[in-house]
C-alpha cells in the first residue's frame, strides 16, 4: 500500500512540519491567534527553524527515494518529542489546548512509521 511506504510518509511528514514551522516565522499574528500569546518570540522562532530544517530534510528523503533506517528515525523521534511537549504542556495548562491537535498528527506519524516498518518486514522474509 503506497500510504505506508517509507518515502510517503517521510514526505507527508516533511511538508506538515515545513508548513507549521515556517507559519510563526512569516505570519506571527495568526499563529498567536490560533495557538496562544507568546512570552518569548525568539523560542518559538528557533522551534520554526528546526521544524522547518528538519521538515525540509525529511522531505527531500522522501522526494529522493532515500528514506534510510536514520531518516525513519528521525521521523519517529521528533514526532514522538513533539507529542509529548503538546500534550504534556497542554494538560499542564501551559499552552493551548489546540497543541493537543498537533499531538493527535504527531501520533499518527509515529504510527504510519511504524507501520511501514512492518509493512517492509513482512516484505522482506
Amino acid at each position: 500500500m503506497r500510504m505506508f511506504r517509507p518515502e510517503f510518509i517521510a514526505k507527508l511528514q516533511g511538508v506538515y512540519w515545513v508548513i507549521t514551522g515556517i507559519w510563526p516565522l512569516v505570519h506571527m499574528p495568526s499563529f498567536s491567534w490560533v495557538s496562544g500569546p507568546k512570552a518569548d518570540l525568539w523560542l518559538v522562532h528557533t522551534v520554526g527553524l528546526l521544524l522547518t530544517v528538519i521538515g525540509a530534510v525529511l522531505l527531500a528523503a522522501g522526494i529522493n527515494k532515500r528514506a534510510t533506517t536514520e531518516i525513519k528515525w528521525l521521523g519517529i523521534a521528533g514526532a514522538a518529542s513533539m507529542a509529548f511537549i503538546d500534550f504534556y504542556y497542554a494538560l499542564h495548562d501551559v499552552i493551548w489546548d489546540i497543541y493537543m491537535l498537533d499531538g493527535v498528527a504527531e501520533l499518527l506519524l509515529i504510527l504510519l512509521w511504524l507501520l511501514a516498518w512492518k509493512s517492509k518486514t513482512v516484505k522482506a522474509r
